[in-house]
């Protein structure tokens, strides 16, 4: 069976439902393509910065997520030696709320027209058929599409048909989970992070009783048989905080195994960008399937709001204009989409995996360097690179 589609988003991920309502917002339909029976909300939380309500009012839904969500104010830095805090930082001048990821995704959802999103539809395959691609379905379904973006993660097969290299392994794995505390968590509108030994894990709350917690490290083969055992995975987090205060520990005890999980950190080697095909003729790439990136900076997920808000302009604008054939427009209109996002997602990702590097790193030296002076260093980094403004929706 052939359908015909004059725009296919590949995964219905945050960067896909976001390209999709930023389409929309514009008056141009997308199919959304997504692998499984439902939206997927793994990693059950995302923290939000400046950019990303940019883009996310660009949209349409900020001011609804405002809503159930608290506002932070201020990083607390601790030493897991010590278990002393070593540095209070404000967040002067930015909005950061930490997102339910569920929330999320149903916000950008619900503003989608009904039939917007086809799921159990995997990707398998992608041809080309003069000015279309043809999207091979794993049912066998084959769809005729004008533009193909590919929004579907780390392993993303349109990212592989436009020969991108595959993400790779940084040696570090990250444990994520969210607590339910009655009676209240008691951060106000504070958040942890924490760093020594090898590990840095943090505490962000979302609202008066929801805290997202997570803790990466640095995993030895010995901890290979614990990925798929959330007992052994709360049970590896409280021994790496001992040193903590037991407001912190009791949110890791409370913690429902089924808001536990871990995963490997994978990022796209940044200057693989510099010359690779982000874009290539009615085919592009957004979100992780473009620049997958350690979670240090907390930029992922921002940075792929930016991605779609930026993609729907070029296209919109692209489409508007009378003179080329279509098919000719649509190409100009990726690559100026590609143009504007190679050196972002360069710079994002670079600067993800240095400040990991430095915030996992162990020994005397490097915990007395972290928690008196470079703490502050990597706190200005992370906030330069949320201060980006992705610009507005076409009118």
């Amino acid at each position: 069976m052939e359908i015909v589609e004059d725009i296919v988003i590949a995964g219905a991920g945050l960067a896909g439902l976001a390209t999709a309502l930023g389409l929309h917002r514009q008056g141009i339909r997308s199919l959304v393509l997504e692998s499984s029976d439902s939206l997927r909300a793994a990693g059950f939380a995302i923290l939000t910065w400046s950019n990303a309500w940019k883009a996310l009012d660009a949209l349409g839904v900020g001011d609804t997520l405002r809503l159930k969500h608290e506002r932070l104010q201020r990083l607390l830095v601790h030493s897991l030696v010590s278990g002393e805090v070593v540095s209070e930082l404000a967040f002067k001048g930015h909005e950061v709320r930490c997102l339910k990821r569920r929330f999320l995704m149903e916000a950008l959802e619900q503003e989608l027209p009904r039939g917007t999103i086809r799921f159990a539809s995997k990707v398998v395959a992608i041809e080309e058929s003069d000015h279309f691609k043809l999207v091979h379905l794993a049912d066998g379904t084959i769809i005729k599409t004008k533009v193909l973006i590919g929004c579907d993660g780390v392993n993303s097969v349109v990212a592989k048909w436009l020969g991108l290299d595959t993400p790779v392994f940084t040696g570090r794995s990250a444990i994520r989970a969210y607590a339910d505390v009655k009676g209240g968590h008691g951060f106000g509108s504070k958040c942890l992070q924490i760093f020594g030994n090898g590990v840095r894990t943090g505490f962000l709350p979302c609202d008066d009783q929801t805290v997202h917690w997570f803790l990466t490290y640095t995993p030895s083969i010995q901890d290979k048989d614990m990925e798929e055992n959330p007992t052994k995975l709360k049970q590896f987090a409280l021994s790496k905080i001992g040193n903590l205060p037991d407001q912190l520990k009791s949110i890791v005890e409370s913690t429902q195994l089924d808001n536990i999980i871990t995963s490997p950190l994978r990022y796209r080697r940044p200057w693989g960008l510099l010359w690779g095909n982000i874009s290539k003729g009615n085919v592009c790439v957004a979100g992780d399937a473009l620049h997958a990136m350690t979670p240090e900076i907390g930029q992922g997920g921002c940075s792929a709001l930016e991605d779609s808000v930026v993609l729907a302009r070029c296209l919109a604008e692209a489409l508007s204009k009378p003179g080329d054939e279509e098919w000719k427009r649509i190409e100009k209109g990726l690559e100026k989409y590609a143009k504007e996002r190679r050196w972002r997602s360069f710079e994002l990702i670079s600067t993800s995996y240095m400040v990991g590097t430095i915030q996992q790193s162990s020994g005397k030296i490097m915990n007395f360097l972290r928690g008196k002076i470079l703490s502050q260093f990597l706190f200005g980094l992370t906030l330069g690179r949320a201060g980006f403004d992705c610009g507005k929706l076409i009118a």
